[in-house]
């Protein structure tokens, strides 16, 4: 995995235009929808086979996750209050 994020290109293998559009010209991949050079970064139907392909073009690919850790204090949620037949089961009046 790199580690510089980089631009989705149409040349790449999990690359899939929606409108079925692209054709290689030499080196270049051409849009005969738009008649012009297929540009992913701006295109409506540029599609990752993979699911990787992030807001302005990125490819999720090259880019590395960050995790957080959370301290235990934010990891606990509110507590629930129960009344009527689950407060009679339980026998607890709020159940964390």
């Amino acid at each position: 995995m790199s580690t510089t994020p980089k631009v989705c290109s149409p040349t790449c293998q999990s690359f899939k235009c929606g409108k079925n559009a692209i054709v290689n010209r030499g080196d270049d991949v051409w849009c005969r929808w738009t008649d012009e050079m297929c540009d992913a970064v701006d295109c409506t139907y540029a599609m990752c086979v993979k699911r990787r392909l992030l807001p302005k073009g990125m490819c999720g690919e090259t880019i590395k996750r960050k995790t957080v850790e959370k301290q235990p204090e934010e990891i606990a949620s509110p507590t629930v209050k129960l009344k009527g037949r689950a407060f009679r089961k339980l026998g607890e009046k709020e159940v964390f």
